[in-house]
């Protein structure tokens, strides 16, 4: 039996943020280690290119044409857009299978009593941010443990910024805690969304952040203060080392997935654990935040809310002592809406996954035959007046400004051209109408969403 599963995601965290992917200004040695024990993607591609849907992606093992979440709509008095009653998630799928469930982290798919809250989709307990605008703080003044408001009471505005609660260090020691109440025999998937790196670009003063003040040119950020009503609210801080926070910030986040490690070692359930690292999105440009000096992106062209490759293609590593071979790469194009359809086949290998937008990649992870391939991945994104993106083998087609005046598509092969710098629509106008019909096909109308 497949008894213990940790899923970490990185919030905002670029292909290129992670020294296994290519980051040459700073390490990230324990996640490397996760790489060198198991197997590193290089084409997987996140559910789409900002928190909520793509999140709604990974949950459900829907593409962001069927999702229930398709963007980032903030709703009183505290939150995003909810999951409906009637959606089956990743929670619910060990739930019926006897695994204890949690969650650690940024929630952001519904409020606290909502149909989308997290111990109505399946979560025994959740300790950390139901909203995803408050959750731009790192010193907020409260978070939730499942239904309960938590006041951080120490994060008042009168306190010097910076000192206080830091929240991820807090959400982390819940889930260490989370671990050493576990016995041996007890199976439970473990959800941790940390919001490192995503702006707001902050850390104690620490040993840390002295490992990288002075190492960058800087160019300060100036953000909110107190007294604004954003501040801690949606707003970002004022930053004068943005760029040495932002590498403290993700080595900060290293030593947290170092430490969970550990824990599982002690523990003794290390090697019948499987851990996947992913981030939900490309990197960000905001909070001083500079992913063009840290490379953040590789070679992909495009950030977060693109879809360009930057925007959705990201880092992936799955370690599984005795499954997955150590030091494997695989170039397997795949999704956030495989995980659920893996995990289906782990939970009930006889489970029909038909229905499913996802492929189960569980004979990759054990190197077995069988291995089954998309025929296509569709994107679509809700702001900016609306985007989609289809991708099938090489060719991959961008539409842009939907709802705009002037809607426009792009071409691209990956193949030839993985920066997608050349536009060779006007040249493949058979490849293009192909793949037009892939994004008709695809895009289900949602009145919550309206694309078109």
């Amino acid at each position: 039996m497949y008894k213990r599963q940790v899923f970490i995601l990185a919030d905002d965290l670029g292909y290129g943020d992670l020294s296994c992917y290519g980051q040459e200004k700073f390490d990230t040695p324990n996640i490397d280690q996760l790489a060198q024990n198991g197997m590193r993607f290089t084409q997987c591609y996140s559910g789409t290119t900002v928190s909520a849907p793509s999140r709604s992606c990974l949950l459900t093992g829907t593409h962001s044409g069927h999702t229930a979440i398709r963007g980032n709509k903030e709703l009183d008095p505290e939150g995003q857009f909810p999951l409906p009653a009637d959606a089956r998630t990743i929670f619910h799928l060990f739930k019926d299978a006897g695994y204890k469930t949690a969650a650690f982290g940024k929630w952001g798919l519904g409020f606290i009593g909502s149909t989308g809250d997290p111990n109505k989709q399946g979560i025994d307990y959740f300790y950390g941010y139901n909203c995803q605008l408050l959750a731009h703080s790192y010193y907020p003044d409260h978070l939730w443990e499942n239904d309960q408001r938590i006041e951080l009471k120490d994060n008042v505005l009168e306190v010097e910024y910076g000192k206080g609660t830091y929240s991820q260090d807090l959400i982390h020691s819940k889930a260490l805690s989370f671990l050493d109440a576990r016995k041996q025999e007890e199976p439970f998937f473990l959800f941790y969304p940390t919001i490192i790196p995503h702006a707001e670009l902050i850390v104690p003063e620490d040993s840390i952040i002295k490992k990288f003040r002075g190492k960058f040119p800087e160019v300060p950020y100036k953000g909110f203060e107190p007294g604004s009503p954003a501040f801690r609210k949606g707003g970002y801080c004022t930053q004068l080392n943005p760029r040495a926070t932002f590498a403290a910030m993700i080595y900060r986040l290293d030593v947290y997935v170092g430490q969970l490690v550990q824990k599982l070692k002690e523990k003794g359930m290390y090697e019948n654990t499987l851990i996947i690292f992913a981030s939900d999105n490309g990197p960000h440009q905001e909070g001083g935040a500079d992913p063009d000096f840290f490379n953040s992106n590789g070679i992909w062209r495009g950030y977060k809310r693109d879809l360009y490759e930057g925007g959705i293609r990201v880092p992936m590593i799955v370690s599984w002592p005795g499954h997955v071979q150590s030091g494997t790469e695989t170039d397997f194009m795949c999704s956030f809406w495989d995980l659920m359809p893996t995990f289906e086949e782990m939970l009930r290998p006889k489970a029909d996954l038909r229905e499913m937008d996802g492929v189960s990649m569980l004979p990759l992870l054990e190197n077995r035959k069988g291995q089954k391939e998309h025929e296509y991945l569709y994107f679509e994104f809700q702001e900016l007046n609306g985007r989609q993106a289809v991708r099938k083998g090489s060719w991959k087609l961008v539409h842009m400004n939907i709802r705009g005046d002037k809607p426009y598509y792009e071409l691209y092969n990956l193949a030839a051209d993985p920066s997608e710098k050349h536009n060779v629509l006007s040249q493949y106008p058979e490849k293009v109408e192909e793949l037009k019909n892939i994004m008709k096909e695809a895009h289900v109308d949602d009145p919550n969403w309206p694309l078109f």
